[in-house]
């Protein structure tokens, strides 16, 4: 009996110890591939302190995840994420295709400048738009069988979201519009990273440019016409992006 009792205890403490190897290894892949890949997407800094997925119901959080800004802008992050939920399909994000059950991102922030009809958020759309379907060959993840790594999101939700515009005490802090988006990939047998993240910045950027609007107002109580105006001509630069306001 108690030979069955230390096998069970050596057994079970190998199945911790693989458990908690595989959930560390699994992390680390996604720490490793945002942080190589997610720059080349961009073309600015991007960061991310760590990931945890487990690999038995594919649930896990990423964390610290800082956007940098587009050359000719501040120094100041354009975003930070924080913390962003996330469930896999567990051992999917080994192969292929991975499936993505739902993200969801909690309170994120973005830093909004402006120059005239140019802003940071535009400025880094293009960015990405420019490499997509266009990367070049080694700048796009792949898994061990060779073959471009895409992924299907059921669900990607961004809520309780803030949007800072200006800087120094006329600063404005303002709530963004949450942003749902269902299926992305799923009618084309994945997307590429770079046309995942594409999708989600579209939708983004029409976010912070509806908050936006609705700050112009406020931007002209406290800084005079010259702002105002020149905070509704960065807006229909935007707009002018997608053809009008967020559809």
């Amino acid at each position: 009996m108690k030979k069955l009792l230390l096998i069970g205890g050596i057994v079970l403490g190998l199945g911790l110890v693989a458990l908690v190897t595989l959930t560390f290894f699994l992390g680390s892949i996604v720490t490793a591939g945002v942080n190589r890949f997610g720059p080349t997407i961009t073309q600015t800094k991007v960061e991310l302190a760590s990931a945890s997925i487990s690999p038995l119901n594919g649930s896990g959080t990423l964390s610290g995840l800082v956007v940098g800004n587009p050359k000719g802008w501040s120094d100041t992050p354009l975003c930070s994420l924080g913390k962003v939920h996330i469930d896999v399909a567990p051992f999917s994000i080994l192969g292929d295709h991975i499936i993505v059950n739902e993200i969801v991102i909690e309170a994120p922030e973005f830093n909004y400048e402006t120059k005239i009809v140019a802003s940071n958020v535009s400025d880094l759309l293009k960015n990405i738009e420019a490499v997509t379907g266009g990367a070049a060959p080694g700048t796009q993840p792949t898994a061990k069988n060779g073959k471009p790594i895409k992924f299907e999101v059921k669900h990607f939700v961004l809520q309780n979201g803030k949007v800072r515009v200006g800087f120094g005490p006329t600063a404005l802090s303002l709530p963004m519009p949450p942003i749902t988006l269902d299926n992305l990939g799923s009618s084309d047998g994945g997307i590429t990273p770079d046309q995942l993240v594409f999708a989600v910045m579209k939708s983004v950027t029409s976010s912070i440019v509806s908050a936006t609007t609705q700050a112009a107002g406020k931007i002209g109580a406290t800084s005079g016409a010259a702002a105002v105006e020149g905070a509704k001509q960065a807006v229909e630069g935007i707009k002018g992006l997608f053809g009008g306001g967020k559809k």
